[in-house]
């Protein structure tokens, strides 16, 4: 078996094809080698063409991480670092890249890809690629020695309910109750902090609307894939070169209300457009969602209270909204194990000094036993009103 090609003699072949044109075939990876006095045989051949193609087509090394269905996060450190999560913590591949120019290279050519700029004046890039995977790259000197990649893959196909049971996301009797909650058209919050599965269940619930219904999504980058016949998707622009055309999550959410959402959808909320939101959810637009980082259901007041300032919204209205806006909050959490699971479910209740706080309704343990909490009948009642 053939010693893997060098990244001399890579760099070598690379800059002749670059001089020369045309692509890696073994004919011109041939003539590249006797150019440069390098004479080859024929596998060695098919080792350059290989090793340049991976570089110049779809993701190179990360491709077979990107086509194993169980790979939701591949995590780029180093040349010799790449990490992988599926589904149970991250756990470290046997890929690697030649050194770090190889990865430098990966990140600008997938950046391209996505019509993004990655280079030394701006060295870093958040985009969406053509299949939907998310992409971050950073380049040194802000990071520290190798660029980083980082890459969120989507699902071409949302999960089912039923996957998630037997996943061991939910219950099937949680699963039911949540039927409910859509059957009922009860706005909700899915809250979480970052992998614990907040898009993949919301993807999941809103399949399960009903087929007549128009959903409209606004996202910063579009990730949810719900199974359902009528969606419509709106999706974040940065600006140009010349600072121009940037389009905001605030400005996406406006115009949603302009195309006659039966569901209005924020992928996640994470600044100003809270008060478009909670304004909307407040007139007439009901069954809306959408997902908002927080450690833990009861801190989701507070985590819409800070980003209701960054849009000038004082205290006492962004809780006289929530209050009327919010009917509940899904909690997702991720065990030390890598597991997602949906660990609360609580209400919300206005309390006598005008501040809305969370209420437990049902608590889901780590051994998946669920418990019903004080806002237990205020949920069956919310269920039951809004399906009759």
């Amino acid at each position: 078996m053939s010693a893997a090609p060098t990244a001399e003699l890579l760099g070598a072949v690379r800059l002749h094809l670059a001089e020369h044109g045309g692509d890696p075939t073994p004919a011109r990876v041939a003539e590249a080698l006797r150019a440069r006095g390098r004479l080859l045989g024929d596998a060695e051949v098919l080792g350059v063409v290989q090793s340049l193609r991976s570089e110049l087509v779809g993701a190179g090394p990360l491709e077979p991480l990107l086509a194993d269905p169980a790979v939701t996060d591949i995590l780029v450190n180093a040349p010799d670092q790449v990490w992988v999560d599926r589904g149970h913590g991250l756990e470290r591949s046997q890929v690697r890249f030649a050194d770090t120019a190889a990865v430098r290279r990966l990140a600008q050519r997938l950046a391209t890809t996505a019509g993004r700029r990655l280079d030394d004046a701006r060295p870093w890039v958040d985009a969406r690629l053509p299949d939907g995977t998310r992409l971050h790259a950073v380049l040194p000197p802000v990071v520290v020695g190798s660029p980083c990649l980082s890459l969120r893959v989507v699902r071409a196909r949302a999960f089912t309910l039923a996957e998630l049971v037997a996943a061991g996301t939910l219950d099937a009797a949680t699963s039911a109750l949540l039927r409910a909650v859509l059957d009922a058209r009860l706005s909700f919050m899915i809250s979480g902090g970052t992998g614990s599965g907040k898009t993949t269940l919301l993807s999941c619930l809103l399949g399960l609307v009903d087929p007549a219904s128009r959903i409209v999504l606004a996202e910063d980058s579009a990730e949810l894939r719900p199974d359902h016949p009528h969606v419509v998707r709106l999706e974040t622009r940065p600006a140009n070169q010349e600072g121009a055309g940037h389009v905001t999550l605030r400005d996406l959410v406006r115009q949603a209300l302009r195309m006659r959402p039966d569901r209005l959808v924020v992928g996640e909320v994470r600044g100003a457009e809270v008060t478009d939101l909670l304004s909307a959810l407040n007139t007439g637009h009901e069954g809306g969602c959408g997902t908002v980082h927080a450690n833990a259901a009861v801190d989701v007041p507070a985590r819409l209270e800070a980003l209701g300032s960054t849009a000038g919204l004082d205290r006492a209205a962004l809780h006289s909204q929530l209050a009327a806006a919010l009917s509940l909050v899904v909690h997702l959490v991720r065990d030390a194990s890598g597991r997602r699971r949906l660990a609360e479910i609580h209400v919300l209740r206005r309390g006598a000094d005008g501040l809305v706080t969370t209420v437990p309704a049902l608590v889901r343990d780590t051994l998946g036993r669920t418990e019903r909490g004080p806002g237990w009948e205020r949920l069956t009642a919310l269920c039951s009103a809004g399906a009759s």
